[in-house]
């Protein structure tokens, strides 16, 4: 059945207008998204089957390009506009945290960082950098290593600092594994970066870990 034959209140579109994404499924948001469906297909089906095919709506958004496009309905035109969707959300979550003190809006910042940082395959050594308002400068990954670990080196966390007139940082990496517990390395980086920068009078506020679902913070740990 096509879309047009089904009731107004139970096309996605229409529903969405009506009551909100909120109100949408998966399957409901993924085929406003396609838009058309395939041969014997609606949106709605190709979309529940796509979900199934990949396990969940967050595996499909994460896939690369190479297997995002060997699934019907899928293509370059859609992975085009699908990376160009996820950009646009990740640059709006970025210039709502500018606007903010990201100690104030602690909520936001672990939002933020999970967005940038959770379905990396690698890991990845992230930066917020702050003024002496705790407003963000600029955020950036500054190393990225193997899936297992990452090249940190404090000198260059320092140059950088001094290049954007930071006053302070928010660290933040993630664990590929998924396990969001923090390792001897990564308190051992934390404390060589926390010292380098206090020779400058930079302050680093707080080192998160991200794993898949959970994020853990080295203040609330006590340990910054």
């Amino acid at each position: 059945m096509t879309l047009k034959l089904l009731p107004v209140q139970s096309r996605p579109r229409e529903k969405l207008l009506e009551r909100g994404p909120g109100a949408l499924s998966d399957a409901e948001l993924l085929a406003i998204f396609l838009r058309t469906g395939i041969t014997g297909m609606n949106a709605i089906e190709l979309a529940t089957e796509l979900l199934d095919s990949f396990g969940s709506l967050r595996a499909l958004l994460a896939a690369d390009k190479a297997t995002f496009c060997q699934y019907k309905g899928l293509g370059p035109a859609k992975y085009a506009q699908l990376q160009a969707v996820l950009e646009m959300n990740q640059r709006h979550l970025e210039e709502t945290l500018k606007k903010e003190d990201a100690l104030t809006s602690p909520a936001h910042t672990r939002r933020y960082l999970t967005h940038v940082l959770r379905d990396r395959h690698r890991e990845a050594f992230y930066i917020l950098f702050l003024d002496n308002q705790h407003r963000v400068l600029n955020g950036e990954v500054l190393f990225e290593g193997t899936i297992d670990s990452a090249s940190v080196y404090p000198r260059e966390v320092v140059k950088r600092s001094l290049e954007l007139n930071a006053a302070a940082l928010i660290l933040a990496h993630n664990h590929p594994s998924g396990v969001a517990e923090p390792s001897q390395s990564d308190r051992r980086i934390t404390r060589r970066i926390s010292d380098a920068l206090a020779l400058v009078d930079i302050r680093v506020l707080d080192h998160f870990v991200v794993g898949d679902g959970e994020i853990t913070s080295f203040a609330e740990r006590g340990w910054l």
